[in-house]
């Protein structure tokens, strides 16, 4: 994907591998707060932010398999994403 409005000015999408998305409760309302992981193929941690109060997250990763792993007071929940190359690559997760 490249939805260049999820990114800041100056990142080169083209070069940069951006793993982005919402954390959403099971109406799709967006879960703000929550705890995000990013995990590698091996389900060791890499890195953690918090979503903003719209359930936004980003990450920059390398091209490869990930798990994202949310926790927040609405639930938890995780979701998969295999970027094969630079660009955007959005992911929502589901937390119940």
């Amino acid at each position: 994907m490249t939805n260049t409005d999820t990114v800041a000015a100056g990142v080169d999408i083209t070069k940069e591998t951006v793993i982005t998305g919402h954390v959403v409760d099971g109406t799709g309302a967006p879960v703000g707060g929550a705890a995000v992981r990013l995990l590698d193929a091996g389900d060791e941690f890499t890195a953690e932010v918090i979503a903003t109060a719209t359930g936004g997250f980003r990450f920059f990763a390398a091209p490869g398999s990930w798990r994202l792993w949310v926790r927040s007071p609405a639930g938890s929940g995780d979701a998969l994403v295999a970027p094969a190359g630079a660009g955007v690559h959005e992911v929502d997760v589901l937390v119940a």
